[in-house]
């Protein structure tokens, strides 16, 4: 069985926790951030986990 192999757009968008949960950073945040209020880009900043319904395919894409 041949190794699997990572997505490298994947690897440079979402990483994994700890306890295999996958994260995210929030689009919306890289330019034109002018007209954008103080706590938008605030709350844009962080990030947070990826959906149900795109985890699988995430998780796929970064078998290791």
């Amino acid at each position: 069985m041949p190794k699997l192999k990572t997505h490298r757009g994947a690897a440079k968008r979402f990483k994994k926790t700890g306890t295999g949960k996958i994260q995210r950073n929030h689009a919306f945040h890289g330019h034109i951030l002018t007209k954008k209020s103080p706590s938008r880009k605030s709350a844009l900043a962080g990030e947070v986990e990826v959906s149900k319904a795109n985890e699988k395919t995430v998780k796929r894409m970064l078998p290791y």
